[in-house]
């Protein structure tokens, strides 16, 4: 029998493979594939759709089996978690592979895009500078918390912790003033690191067509732009751009019964950190819309009056993904109308 689909459970040393024929008849299972045997048992096989879960190394596999001539795809583990029969096999790697491949052969299954080499490069900076700001915020909070036992409450800005923490110095013990310097210190490399990965990805985002277009946008900047074109590449596997919005988690979860429909809050599903950008984003646009005269800072406005800051900022945000998508699906063809 032809094995025309595969699934495998990927690991660090030790994966799983499940194939099975078009009538979905296991035909291959190896339940213990130890890593420096799995190219070449790929390899072997003759062209089939294989499915894997998007975790940790899946680009590095999607690519290489590509290269043997096969159908790669990716799905989120959340997608896979339902074919996984706990109640008759366990939880284990066979089970997992044997879920997997029957997940793959869904028709209505969504697949994560595929990443090459140079996006996953970009990928790391962006992940790399976010550390670093997760680590400054971090360090903040811990200086705020060691000058609270002792009496000094700071506002949420930085900037007054800093004039705080600068005007009370002499009032603390020497061991406290030692560990606020140690912080300071500490805060400082950091943001030096952050302004370089800036700098990078600036540079990055001036040399590349897809980011320029972009940056055409109100609200996208460099930092944004190369994420997205790290992300989600020309945003061929989505089919417009409300698609993208809501893989973004930028659209309304909705409850619809008996022919009610109802919206609710925004589903915060995908991916965290661009969605964090894009509203970031929005809310620069945001700023100083009351003073302007020009068509699209006066429906900001009257959005701001009408529904509120947030809901405002992410209506902003949900278009400028729509938009994103256009830029990148038709490339050099679609012109921006957002003045």
């Amino acid at each position: 029998m032809i094995i025309t689909t595969v699934g495998i459970d990927l690991a660090k040393n030790v994966f799983a493979v499940h194939g099975v024929d078009k009538n979905g008849i296991p035909v291959l299972v190896k339940p213990k594939v130890p890593r420096t045997a799995l190219p070449e048992l790929i390899a072997n096989l003759p062209p089939c759709t294989i499915g894997m879960e998007a975790c940790s190394g899946a680009h590095y596999w999607a690519r290489l089996f590509t290269r043997y001539g096969h159908n790669v795809r990716l799905m989120a583990p959340k997608f896979v978690s339902p074919y996984r029969l706990a109640g008759k096999a366990g939880k284990n790697d066979a089970a997992d592979a044997l879920a997997i491949c029957e997940a793959v052969r869904r028709p209505h299954m969504r697949f994560v895009p595929v990443k090459d080499e140079e996006q996953q490069s970009m990928q790391c900076l962006h992940r790399t500078r976010q550390g670093f700001i997760e680590e400054r915020t971090a360090s903040y909070n811990r200086l705020r918390g060691l000058v609270s036992e002792f009496g000094f409450i700071a506002p949420q800005r930085t900037e007054s912790l800093r004039r705080l923490v600068a005007e009370h110095r002499e009032n603390l013990p020497g061991w406290v003033r030692q560990c606020i310097d140690t912080l300071l210190e500490h805060i400082d490399a950091i943001e030096l690191k952050i302004a370089e990965y800036d700098r990078i990805l600036a540079t990055i985002a001036k040399q590349d067509s897809r980011s320029q277009n972009l940056m055409k946008l109100k609200g996208v900047g460099p930092t944004t732009a190369s994420a997205l074109v790290a992300s989600i590449g020309t945003a061929h596997d989505f089919k417009n751009g409300r698609q993208l919005a809501a893989w973004l988690g930028l659209t309304p979860s909705q409850y619809s019964s008996g022919g009610k429909s109802r919206l609710g809050k925004i589903t915060k599903a995908g991916d965290a950190y661009l969605r964090t950008l894009l509203v970031q984003g929005a809310r620069s646009v945001m700023i100083g819309v009351e003073k302007k005269q020009d068509p699209f800072s006066q429906w900001v406005s009257s959005l701001i009056n009408r529904r509120g800051y947030w809901r405002t900022a992410v209506a902003i945000a949900a278009k400028n993904a729509r938009l994103c998508w256009a830029s990148l699906f038709y490339g050099d063809d679609f012109r921006f109308y957002n003045k």
